[in-house]
């Protein structure tokens, strides 16, 4: 006869469970683990202190500025810190960096993608790699160099493009030309498209290297051309990774100082087109202001210096939460 004896143990409860993983992983590691973890950490935290940091002297020095100025610091069109009282505003500022930004995110975002799309899924490998190679080659041309690459070479021959926008689209406004020379937003706005596509473009190219290849096969088992592989299996994939590497250009893009000031005449005017000369970025009037400001007049470059900082950190949290709606396409869910 058989006996059998059975005891009722009640299983664990989950979060015990999750304990004893925690604390068998905890026991099982080894010192460099260990090392890692306090370093990353460590990391993390110091940059969460730097930035904390930062944001705090800026807002300092924005508030000593700021309760100086006799003019709104939002809507006045001046810049005058030398005055007694002092007189200055941001209204040229935010404009000019926001449409010079916006000109050359419209720009180098189709042609860097299409550049990615051809390296990957186009071209032969001897010439992909070539094409490759240049591409990184102009990522690390400093700005300067490109700024006096526009004041030299690009300024001069813009009148051409100039009067052709003129002719054929001056009845816009936005693209209407007085013949003046062309040293205005969209002649920046393209020299910071220049600029920003070697960063969109090698990091939207190491995306799309990405996708699974099996993704690929299945298109192409189902009778989809080359485009609609690439449309319905690449792109989708590579959508998460594009906006970043778009708001890496656009953060380089924001932030330029050298070239803006080499190429642009600046002026404390907003202009309704974007062919004739004025206007003026943040880092612009910081570069060219700061040499000579007194201390008064730096308080005043440092506040507008924290609206950039705000406007950068916007642009970010815009990204991130693109990004988030479309996580169920991105390859880290593929």
């Amino acid at each position: 006869m058989d006996i059998s004896t059975t005891t009722d143990v009640p299983p664990p409860s989950p979060r015990a469970a999750v304990a004893g993983r925690r604390s068998a992983a905890r026991g099982a590691s080894r010192p460099g683990d260990r090392v890692f973890l306090a370093l990353s950490r460590g990391s993390g935290i110091l940059l969460l202190v730097i930035m904390a940091a930062i944001a705090v002297f800026l807002t300092y020095r924005a508030t000593l500025a700021i309760s100086k100025d006799h003019g709104n610091f939002l809507t006045t069109f001046e810049w005058n810190t030398n005055l007694e009282p002092p007189v200055f505003g941001i209204a040229v500022l935010a404009f000019g960096t926001v449409v010079s930004s916006v000109v050359a995110m419209a720009l180098a975002v189709p042609v860097a993608v299409a550049i990615a799309l051809f390296l990957t899924h186009y071209a032969p490998r001897r010439l992909s790699g070539p094409i490759a190679y240049v591409i990184d080659l102009l990522a690390a041309v400093p700005s300067i160099v490109y700024g006096l690459w526009g004041a030299l070479i690009l300024v001069p021959h813009m009148q051409g493009l100039y009067g052709w926008l003129d002719a054929y689209f001056g009845w816009t406004g936005v693209l209407a030309w007085n013949g003046g020379a062309p040293r205005a937003m969209l002649t920046v706005g393209i020299l910071l498209a220049i600029m920003i596509l070697p960063i969109i473009t090698n990091v939207s190219r190491e995306v799309f290297r990405q996708v699974p290849r099996m993704h690929e096969e299945a298109a192409l088992a189902l009778g989809a051309t080359r485009w609609e592989v690439v449309r319905m299996a690449v792109l989708p994939f590579g959508r998460s990774g594009v906006i970043s590497a778009s708001m890496l250009g656009l953060g380089r893009a924001l932030g330029e100082t050298m070239a803006v000031a080499t190429v642009l005449s600046p002026s404390y005017d907003i202009q309704a087109s974007l062919l004739d000369p004025g206007g003026g970025t943040f880092a612009q009037n910081i570069a060219s202001k700061f040499g000579e400001a007194t201390e008064q007049g730096r308080d005043a470059l440092i506040a507008s210096g924290l609206v950039l900082f705000v406007i950068t950190l916007l642009v970010n949290g815009a990204a991130r939460a693109i990004i988030a709606r479309r996580k169920e396409y991105s390859g880290a869910n593929a």
